[in-house]
């Protein structure tokens, strides 16, 4: 008589070692934020030349898309994307400024422009998360106004004085609900991503978890740093044809290599000691 045979279960699936460098959240101080703009203050002053260049490219898209927003509304979410596809990218020349400035060497505004193309791969699926996250944020934002807002869809023109209509306070919270939980989503994964990325070359997983780790351990801190960053960002659009931007564009872009600096430090694994 033959014994039943035991069916064989497969074996559970065990996740592959992480080949990210062992890595140390800092603890940052609620003065830290105001250390990272002096000090991306001083690297703005250093080399003019490179941040014009790069102040100008964030105020040409800035103008870009108000104009697209007064004549074209309906093509403003497209030329969004292509900023948000392109912004990483520049911001990612400014890191690359401090980043040698940090190591003692003299920053090159070729170089600066060029230093993505060793990390396209991670780059690349950093920015189509971005993309993704920006294209769900538009929905839902679409979804707010049809069902909360009670005065009809507004034009470019009245748009500010029709949102804050009496008569929509609901689509007012709903809508600050909605777009805030958003705007906190994309700010945690990417405060420190790309700079992490440049620094030690990781894949873009590693380095949003990475972004995402500092928020959570530095929340009130890093909350007040995107506080800060709103304030410079808003006050440069009221500035004449928001010229701002070609200062406050560069000085944020040095302050988040900064805030990155101040949040993650990477652990070598033979000495256990920072490097």
């Amino acid at each position: 008589m033959e014994m039943p045979t035991k069916e064989l279960q497969p074996a559970p699936y065990t996740p592959p070692p992480s080949d990210a460098p062992p890595k140390r959240i800092l603890h940052a101080r609620f003065s830290d934020p105001l250390h990272w703009l002096l000090q991306a203050v001083r690297d703005f002053r250093a080399h003019l030349g490179i941040s014009s260049f790069y102040g100008i490219a964030f105020w040409l898209m800035a103008v870009l898309l108000s104009a697209v927003f007064k004549s074209k509304p309906e093509y403003t979410m497209s030329i969004a994307s292509g900023c948000l596809l392109l912004g990483p990218f520049l911001a990612m020349g400014l890191y690359e400024v401090s980043r040698l400035r940090e190591l003692g060497l003299e920053p090159e505004l070729s170089k600066s422009i060029t230093c993505w193309d060793t990390h396209l791969k991670s780059m690349g699926l950093l920015v189509l998360v971005l993309i993704v996250l920006e294209l769900l944020w538009g929905r839902a934002s679409l979804v707010v106004f049809a069902v909360f807002f009670n005065t009809g869809m507004p034009s470019t023109t009245g748009v500010i004085r029709a949102i804050f209509n009496p008569d929509n306070w609901e689509f007012i919270v709903a809508y600050t609900l909605v777009g805030g939980g958003f705007a906190v989503l994309v700010f945690a994964t990417a405060v420190v991503s790309i700079p992490t990325i440049l620094d030690r070359d990781t894949d873009a997983i590693t380095a949003a978890i990475t972004s995402l780790e500092v928020v959570f351990n530095n929340t009130a801190v890093m909350m007040l740093w995107g506080v800060l960053i709103t304030a410079l960002v808003v006050l440069a659009f009221l500035t004449p044809w928001a010229m701002g931007l070609l200062l406050v564009g560069p000085i944020l872009g040095y302050a988040s290599w900064y805030a990155y600096r101040g949040t993650v430090q990477w652990i070598d694994k033979e000495s256990d000691e920072p490097v």
